[in-house]
């Protein structure tokens, strides 16, 4: 099973901007879909972006559609995630996940290995 890494989170005032990054510390994740997913304290996880393994198309909620942009480099097996225009509702636990090559899903329950997530906070 693919082990997932993310990195890149912080601090950031509103309107700033963030790159996190999702690697795989072990195996390869080229034929898997890939999910964003986040969980604010007291809060529960909420997916809000997905990246097909075939073509790289992409699905956002209409909370961050617009703002964020995710990509994957394949040669460097890693998952983009472009953060613009952060909001300090934003504050978050960010994690990215595996799920099988079947589309692209929101759902958290779609996805079967996780990375042990990045705090992000957004605040003035």
């Amino acid at each position: 099973q693919v082990q997932l890494v993310e990195s890149g989170g912080g601090l950031v005032q509103p309107g700033g901007s963030l790159r996190l990054s999702c690697s795989a510390s072990r195996g390869t994740f080229d034929d898997l879909t890939i999910g964003w997913v986040r969980q604010a304290p007291g809060k529960e996880r909420e997916g809000f972006g997905s990246v097909s393994s075939s073509d790289g198309s992409t699905i956002y909620t209409n909370s961050v559609r617009g703002r964020f942009t995710i990509s994957r480099n394949y040669a460097e097996n890693t998952v983009y995630l472009q953060m613009n225009d952060l909001r300090p509702e934003y504050t978050a636990t960010y994690y990215c996940s595996a799920g099988p090559p079947l589309g692209l899903s929101f759902r958290a329950s779609f996805y079967k290995s996780w990375g042990q997530g990045t705090q992000v906070t957004v605040t003035s």
